[in-house]
């Protein structure tokens, strides 16, 4: 079977290292390849589907218009996932932007508002911190 083709441009792979169920979600705790952990909340019922165990090879999905950049690490927030990062590319449009952000073990885009890349002064090379809300991010099996 071919790898199924998403129109979702940031899939980071990883490896389960803990679920805790709950009623009808599941945390689970994912340690990508560069190192980071990430927790993805998903439904109790596709984590069965999926078979997820610690250990199993996943790719953490999310689409760039859920991941938030913050020009250093920020207290005080229940986003629990914060990657550090530095900038690659800035791409802007009229009203948005794409910004691209290599972390360790990948890349991350980003759509935020062209506002944001000035106000936040976001150039190639710039260190952010990409913010996802642990609802925000799908897991598929590798």
């Amino acid at each position: 079977m071919s790898p199924m083709s998403l129109s979702i441009r940031n899939q980071i792979p990883g490896t389960v290292t803990a679920i805790t169920p709950g009623e009808v979600m599941a945390t689970v705790k994912v340690r990508l390849t560069g190192g980071q952990d990430i927790t993805a909340a998903i439904t109790l019922e596709s984590a069965k589907e999926l078979g997820l165990a610690a250990g199993t090879a996943v790719r953490a999905l999310v689409k760039s218009t859920e991941v938030s950049l913050a020009t250093a690490p920020v207290e005080g927030l229940s986003i629990r996932n914060q990657l550090p990062g530095t900038v690659t590319e800035v791409t802007t449009g009229g009203a948005m932007a794409s910004v691209k952000v290599a972390v360790d073990g990948g890349e991350l885009t980003s759509a935020i508002t062209r506002d944001a890349v000035t106000d936040l002064a976001l150039t190639t090379g710039t260190p952010v911190v990409a913010l996802i809300k642990s609802t925000e991010i799908s897991l598929a099996t590798a």
